[in-house]
């Protein structure tokens, strides 16, 4: 059983990986065996010591992924590291929060090239080298908002729909090659995405008290669902977008 949820030997790349979600699925990953490639704007230098004192190797590549060039200098910077990526998470992501008729078409612009675009290319370029070889892993963190429509958030909202329908197209192609494709819809989690509804008391009550779990959820909890999804324990997964919750949708 320990073995199906084993990483022994592989290699992960894991974007956003400086704080937050990414950093907690980074460390998951190493402590299960894997050396991770480490992304984020700036080198993500806690990340990256962190993963070496669990006695794994890690290494550092930043980039934006508003710049459309992104994806392939970071893939391609993990690939000439390690010279193959068992898994790679795509958790960079950022958001903006406007009224539907104030929300500026920059703003649009942005979140769809960071959210869904880099996403789908960081797959692709990915994709290609696994269908290669035959196996590997691909998770993408989608949200709660790729089935519900959120407030004063409509480009993340649609970037987030996006990146859980580019999953279920990509697993309907790889599925039989060895690829699995999966993603995760993270319910509200403390990071500092959601700092802007933690610190409105109303908003915070109002969230805190649909939760069935009673309590927001933690980037470790995020990590532990992307563990299983990388590992081949979940081997028979394919396009499915497992929600992590705390029980919300089901409320």
């Amino acid at each position: 059983m320990t073995n199906r949820f084993g990483l022994e030997g592989k290699t992960a790349l894991v974007t956003g990986s400086g704080q937050g979600i990414g950093k907690a699925v980074a460390l998951e990953l190493a402590t299960a065996g894997a050396d991770i490639a480490c992304h984020d704007l700036r080198e993500p230098a806690e990340t990256i010591a962190a993963v070496r004192a669990l006695g794994r190797r890690a290494f550092g590549v930043t980039g934006d992924m508003s710049d459309k060039s992104a994806p392939d200098r970071i893939v391609g910077a993990a690939l000439a590291e390690f010279g193959r990526i068992d898994c790679m998470v795509n958790n960079a992501g950022t958001i903006r929060r406007a009224p539907a008729v104030e929300y500026s078409v920059e703003d649009w612009d942005l979140l769809i090239q960071v959210n869904l675009t880099s996403v789908f290319r960081c797959c692709q370029l990915v994709g290609k080298h696994m269908l290669e070889r035959g196996s590997g892993k691909i998770v993408n963190i989608a949200s709660l908002l790729a089935f519900q429509g959120g407030v004063f958030v409509p480009a993340y909202a649609a970037s987030k729909g996006g990146v859980a329908q580019v999953t279920k197209a990509l697993a309907n192609e790889w599925a039989g090659k060895g690829v699995n494709v999966n993603a995760i819809a993270p319910g509200y989690i403390a990071t500092a995405n959601t700092e802007a509804l933690r610190a409105d008391a109303t908003r915070s009550r109002q969230i805190s008290e649909r939760i069935p779990a009673d309590r927001w959820g933690q980037p470790e909890d995020i990590a532990k669902a992307a563990l299983f999804l990388c590992t081949s324990a979940s081997d028979y997964v394919h396009g499915h977008v497992l929600v992590v919750d705390g029980g919300w949708m089901g409320r």
